[in-house]
């Protein structure tokens, strides 16, 4: 072989292996687009956790969303349960899971607002260890009687009645430190009441506790009693929210029904882990919006007794931040403690 054939071979060898060595590195490393936010979900299921139990208000308002938020993500959506203090069980997991956004969270004022100022020793940071993503609804409470236990038909018969028998009558609550919760304690502190509170865990097992003559009464969704409201076992006294709600036109405020200026609205909403990827968030964002906006998603959770509510992940970060001060103003005013 001459000198000049010997050049050429060496030459077209250095060429094939430098080839294949680009393509073993191109092989070996990961896709920038296949790892990246831009492809996410890449029909790998979402897991949603939820605090509370299932058929609560919050597990309603979830699978409403479930069927619109799959097709818009094109991916399945799954809820795991994990009830228990509060919703802190359910944060708990989503805190320390890995920011990919294959785990999220579907929170609530209790969990995000509520709970920072009752509970002292919480196992993560409800501010730092979060992304809020976008808010879902927003949700009313009403004053639920049994009239078998609690013969009153308004909110002024109410507060006679219990003020005239201080420590007599209990009220249930979807646990410790829920929205539920707070919301009666802040209604019996403005009322001057004397109630025993008895926390049962989720929404549910206290409406039982309420249709059994266990407890008299409960502050509970509207959404959850609107079935018993209307088979009559239950009476209706008067809403949370500043307005009445449109699924219920004839129960009055309680503001309007001798407690000026009482005002307590409760917020769903979905959260991630810190470090979530900003594109991420807003994807989820954006299909929570397209289901808020479709008619029929829309008109079932109104005639539930929600309100739909589209915010942008910065403004749900707000919110969430505004609502976490008024929830330690109501905490403080009521005394309320859970360790």
């Amino acid at each position: 072989m001459t000198r000049t054939s010997t050049r050429r071979l060496v030459t077209r060898l250095a060429a094939t292996l430098a080839s294949l060595g680009s393509l073993a590195c191109l092989s070996l490393a990961p896709s920038a687009h296949a790892q990246g936010p831009g492809n996410w979900p890449d029909n790998k299921p979402i897991t949603i956790l939820m605090g509370f139990t299932a058929g609560s208000g919050v597990d309603m308002v979830g699978r409403t969303l479930q069927d619109s938020l799959q097709k818009s993500l094109k991916t399945t959506i799954l809820y795991d349960y994990r009830p228990g203090a509060g919703g802190n069980v359910a944060s708990e997991v989503v805190a320390h899971a890995r920011p990919d956004g294959y785990t999220l969270l579907l929170g609530t004022a209790a969990t995000h607002g509520i709970n920072p100022a009752l509970y002292k020793n919480l196992p993560f940071d409800a501010e730092a260890d979060f992304t809020p993503i976008a808010p879902l609804v927003e949700v009313s409470n009403v004053l639920t009687v049994n009239p078998a236990v609690l013969d009153v038909k308004s909110v002024k018969e109410f507060i006679e009645k219990v003020k005239a028998n201080p420590g007599k009558y209990n009220y249930a609550s979807t646990g410790n430190g829920t929205g539920t919760h707070l919301a009666f304690a802040e209604f019996n502190a403005r009322a001057g009441l004397d109630m025993v509170h008895v926390p049962y865990k989720g929404g549910p097992d206290a409406l039982q506790a309420v249709l059994k003559g266990e407890v008299c009464c409960i502050f509970n969704q509207v959404q959850s009693v609107l079935p018993q409201y209307r088979a009559g076992k239950v009476r209706l006294l008067g809403v949370t929210t500043a307005k009445r709600v449109p699924v219920i036109p004839d129960v009055p405020t309680i503001a309007e029904s001798g407690v000026p200026s009482y005002n307590s609205t409760i917020w769903f909403g979905f959260f991630g882990p810190k470090g979530l990827d900003p594109q991420i968030a807003r994807k989820v964002n954006e299909a929570v919006r397209v289901a808020l906006e479709n008619p029929a998603v829309r008109q079932k959770l109104v005639d539930a007794g929600n309100t739909p509510r589209v915010e942008t992940v910065d403004q749900f970060r707000a919110t969430v931040k505004a609502d976490r001060q008024k929830w330690a103003n109501v905490v403080k005013t009521v005394g309320a403690s859970i360790d």
